[in-house]
């Protein structure tokens, strides 16, 4: 039994496809609990809360950097400020999600153990409100293990989020906001 020519190419085709989708793939890297902590230090009060299910993402092939996380996983010291921060600030219920998607500015290699600090360009959704982007960020890779970290400064005006007059001398008008993740290969 002979395959015809038409019938190699379709083969040769699929196993072309197969070996690129399998050599793209194993260069993503993956955790689902990263950490996002932002910081409002006021004169009068400092708010921090911190969640450790962050969604991140890096694909090394294409340099796309990806992270999302429930505004509701939140943790803050005092559970009337995360109640207040999910039902007054944030509308967490119609806006249930963070995310930012960007490019890295150069590419590396995270197979090799090495440290590179990089910057981010993209976009950042935020109380429905989607804003450009541009971050520094550190990616240091060692025996196999990718950890990113990166820290922005964010605007609480920029995303709509409304701050009522008799707090708002609590609350910075700018908030630092941390992301860490250390990310596995995606299999």
């Amino acid at each position: 039994m002979t395959i015809s020519k038409r019938m190699y190419k379709i083969v040769f085709f699929l196993l072309t496809v197969f070996f690129f989708t399998g050599k793209v793939h194993s260069q993503k890297y993956f955790t689902k609990t990263g950490s996002v902590h932002f910081l409002s230090e006021a004169p009068l009060e400092k708010i921090e809360a911190s969640n450790n299910n962050a969604y991140v993402v890096i694909d090394a092939a294409s340099g796309q950097i990806e992270w999302s996380v429930l505004i509701k996983g939140f943790k803050f010291a005092k559970a009337l400020m995360q109640q207040h921060f999910n039902e007054n600030y944030m509308d967490s219920d119609q806006y249930p999600k963070a995310n930012y998607k960007g490019t890295i500015d150069k590419g590396i290699n995270l197979s090799k153990d090495g440290t590179y600090d990089v910057k981010t360009s993209g976009n950042i959704t935020i109380h429905g409100v989607t804003k450009p982007l541009s971050a520094s960020g550190r990616i240091v890779i060692k025996n196999g293990k990718v950890n990113a970290s990166s820290s922005f400064n964010l605007t609480i005006a920029d995303y709509n989020i409304n701050v009522p007059k008799v707090v708002r001398d609590n609350i910075a008008k700018t908030v630092k906001v941390t992301v860490n993740a250390e990310l596995q290969p995606l299999k």
